[in-house]
This record gives structure tokens, sequence and C-alpha cells, in this order.
């Protein structure tokens, strides 16, 4: 964004001056908005010494000429100011906007001062901002939120970096923000997320080729993306032309796992799901996933599978694409098995659960396969691939999807809040559905079945991994708006992908 800002300035020949007016005029319809649709009687704008506190001027100036009362808090000296920052104080000052110099002394009084206001527009700080914020910047963030008034944050909430989703210091806690041109990557990843409330983002009148030609570092993905990717089905199809599923799992204990997985697969589209599982369960997999075909091969003394790869060759050569491990255990046959499958097997193929326990560490396993691999590892089964701890993965977690993909040479779906979906020569998606309900065991079997079934189905690896990911967020969304999160299921989410598939299918 930063050069976007500047190519507008120096290529397109756009004065910094009208792209500041344009910002600050956002910013004011988005505090309408909040309002009721009307400009509130009284405005605390915070502002910094740098552009962000500039846009801050703009608001702060419109308000005033509306007759509404409007006091600019400016943290620093007003001297100091320069370049269009110095060209909207100087306007703001001249239509007699009151303007108060905020020192170490002034900011420690300020919650006192700001909670008498309808609301505070955070004009402090923006997308430079690198590192946890000291000194008086610090304070003044700390009175923005203990004032308890109501904060819109321009671009970002101030404390907040815009390329990360830490949180490293004091980060004003806004209840709506206004993103200028494009959003940042602290709007959609925590804990940053949480402290921006509701992001919409303000068309600034930047050149279109610019945003365009910028490089993301992220890609957000929306209802029309996945409705333009959802696989189309003729007149004429048939079960056998919708794609096979293998589906490799069941333990006594853990029988559900690989049932759920049947069960998104099949609600996911999949003409034909086949589940190899050991003759121990066989019965409950058939009873749970009616519609799936189930073949029951040897089991050991533990009643755990230890039929190899060459019993379940024929259903291997049959199938489109396969899902492991959703409760296949962790025994010494299980990881045998699976490690031959990852390597072996041709077609496309989901390694869950406790097909990622059994890959461990060794990665190799995954990079000389035959085939794509997708790994759908939550960030602990993350940390294990990687050779770190959770807390490293959920540091940076775009970072860790990315390593893990180019180290294993797969496709990396990582699980959690704000899934992330990562591939070799891939910008990184992200993905805006779901929610904490999901956290309950058996989700991401459901997640590894119908991502499997859209493989089957002809869509490409990555694309099919990050339509997977939207659709099962999106059902888990329509669970919780039925039911509330904290009954959901992950049957309850399998039976409310259809839903999903119907809505986005209405998308235009």
């Amino acid at each position: 964004m930063q050069a976007c800002d500047r190519a507008a300035v120096e290529e397109y020949r756009i004065p910094g001056a009208v792209l500041m007016e344009n910002a600050g005029l956002q910013v004011l319809d988005a505090l309408h908005e909040i309002n009721g649709g009307a400009a509130p009687l009284s405005t605390a704008v915070v502002c910094g010494p740098g552009n962000n506190g500039g846009d801050g001027l703009v608001v702060a100036r419109h308000l005033h000429n509306l007759g509404r009362e409007a006091i600019v808090y400016l943290v620093g000296d007003r001297e100091a100011l320069s370049g269009d920052a110095r060209l909207n104080c100087d306007i703001a000052v001249a239509f007699g906007v009151p303007l108060v110099q905020v020192g170490d002394s002034e900011a420690a009084g300020l919650a006192a001062l700001l909670a008498r206001f309808e609301y505070v527009v955070d004009a402090l700080l923006g997308t430079g901002m690198q590192g946890a914020v000291r000194g008086t910047a610090a304070t003044v963030i700390r009175a923005m939120n203990e004032s308890t008034t109501p904060i819109l944050a321009v671009d970002l909430p101030s404390g907040l970096q815009a390329d990360s989703g830490a949180v490293e210091g004091a980060a004003v806690r806004a209840i709506a923000t206004v993103s200028l041109a494009a959003l940042k990557t602290c709007h959609v990843l925590a804990p940053a997320s949480e402290c921006c409330g509701a992001v919409s983002v303000a068309e600034i009148s930047l050149p279109s080729p610019l945003l365009d030609a910028a490089s993301a570092r992220l890609l957000l993905t929306a209802p029309s993306d996945v409705a333009a990717a959802l696989p189309r089905r003729e007149a004429e199809s048939h079960k056998g032309s919708l794609g096979r599923v293998l589906i490799v799992g069941g333990a006594p204990g853990t029988a559900g796992a690989a049932a759920l997985a049947a069960r998104g697969a099949l609600r996911s589209g999949a003409g034909l799901v086949d589940v190899v599982c050991p003759e121990s369960v066989y019965e409950l997999i058939g009873g749970a996933a009616t519609e799936a075909l189930v073949h029951p091969m040897r089991a050991g003394d533990d009643g755990a599978l230890v039929a190899t790869a060459a019993e379940m060759a024929d259903l291997v050569a049959a199938a489109n694409a396969a899902v492991i491990g959703p409760g296949l255990g962790t025994g010494t046959d299980a990881v045998t098995l699976v490690r031959e499958l990852v390597r072996s097997a041709p077609l496309p193929v989901v390694v869950d659960a406790d097909g990622l326990n059994a890959l461990g560490d060794e990665l190799v396993t995954v990079t000389e396969s035959a085939g794509v691999r997708i790994l759908t590892p939550h960030p602990g089964e993350a940390g294990r691939l990687l050779g770190c701890d959770t807390q490293e993965v959920q540091a940076d977690r775009p970072a860790a999807a990315r390593e893990l993909a180019d180290r294993s040479g797969a496709i990396v779906v990582l699980k959690g809040y704000r899934s992330l979906i990562a591939a070799p020569g891939q910008v990184t998606v992200v993905n805006p559905t779901g929610n904490p309900g999901m956290a309950t065991g058996g989700t991401g079997d459901v997640l590894a079945g119908a991502i499997g079934a859209l493989v089957a189905q002809g869509l490409d690896p990555f694309r099919a991994a990050w339509v997977g990911a939207w659709l099962h967020g999106a059902a888990g969304d329509a669970v919780a708006a039925e039911v509330g999160e904290i009954s959901m299921t992950a049957g309850d989410l399998a039976a409310a992908l259809p839903a999903a598939f119907a809505a986005v299918e209405e998308t235009e």
C-alpha cells in the first residue's frame, strides 16, 4: 500500500492532499453509518504526526463544518508536522477546529477528557508502525481504551503492525476500522484482527492498475471466488463421472472419524466413496455412513488395521483422490501403511489426523511422493512436522504455513481461526469463514473428506483446498446461526454442507 501511495503521487501525479481528502471523507461516511446515518454531536479526533493524522484532521474539519463538536488531540508538536499533514492541520485551524497538543503530561489525563465524547476517531499511527509502541503514544493508546468511548480507527487501530497478526504492545481496541484501499494483514489474522472491530474497505481513488499490480501477501476468499470455482454438473452426469474418493481410517474407539470423513466427502459431491477400515469397526462405520462403500480389512489383536498398501491397490487404482488418516491409529502397522501410501499412491492424497502423526517430522516421505499431497494440520501437528512447538507456529501462522509447504512440496491447510492455505509458488489464501463452535472433535475429518471430494471431481488441488475450507467454515457458520456455537457437533457440520453449497451457488 505504501508503494501504491507513492506511485499514485509520482507516476499518476495525484496530489497527496487529494488522497488524504478522499480518505478523510470515507472515514466520515463510516462514522455517519455507525452513528445511525448522521454525524455524531461530539467527536474527539486523536491525531499523530504522519499521514494517518492528516486523514484525521480532514475528518475533524468536515465534522466542524457540519456544526458538530470536533476537537483534535494532536500527539506531538504542531510545528513538527510536514507535507500534507501540515497542510491539513493549517486548514483545520483556519476553519476554527479546536486543537489540543498532547505531550507526556497531557496524555496522563486524556482518558477522562475522551470519556465525554460520543466517539473517538483513532488517527494516531498508520501503516509505518513497526514494533511495540512506547512513550507518549503508548500512554495515549491506553487512554483511548480506558475512556470506554467507542473508537473508529483510520486504516488500522494504532499499535498494530499492518503486515502482521501479532499484537506486540499497547493497541487500540476499535469497534470499527476503515481500511484505506485494501485490507492489511492485521485486519484478518488474530490476535490483531480482534482489535479491529467491523472492518470496511474504503476506495480513495488510487488508480486500479496500481492495486492490480501490487504483490499481495495474502488472498482472502470471497463467496464469488468459491462460486466461480465449484464444478458444474453436466445433464448426463452419473456417479462414476463425479469422482471417487478412497478413505483409509478408523480403529476401535475412533471409527467415527472415518465415518465423518466419508460423510464430508458425500455431502461435498463425490459420486462414490470407499472406506477401508479394520474389520473390527466395519459395522460401526457402515451404519454411520450408509451411502459409503465400506471395505473391511485385516485387523490386529488390538483391532487396528494391519492391512498393507498392496492389499488395497485395486481401490487406490479406482479412486480419483484419497484421504488417509482419520481415526486410523498410531501403531507400527498404521505408520508403515501411511508412509507407504503417501510415498507411492499416484493419485492426489489428503493426509489428515493420524496420517500426519504417522509422518512425524520426516517430510521426505512427502517430498518423494508420487502425486500431489494435501496436508491438513492443526497448529500442534504443524509444529511436529516442522520440528518446532505450537507457540512458534501461532506466532507467525502465514510463515509457518509457507515454510511447511516449501519444505514438503505439498499443499498445506493450516487449520484454526482464519485457516491458511499455502502451496509452493502460490500466494497464501486466508479463509474468512468459521467460528469457535467448530472447535470440537471430528470437524477436521469432515474438512478432509470435503477437500478429497472436490479434488476427485476435478478441481485443481490447491483450489479444492481453499474452496473446501471456505465451504466447511460456511457450514459451521450456518450451524452456529441455528443452534449456537456451544452445542455444535461435527455431525451437524456435515449435515449443513448442502446449505453452504446451495448458498454459494446463488452468488453472482
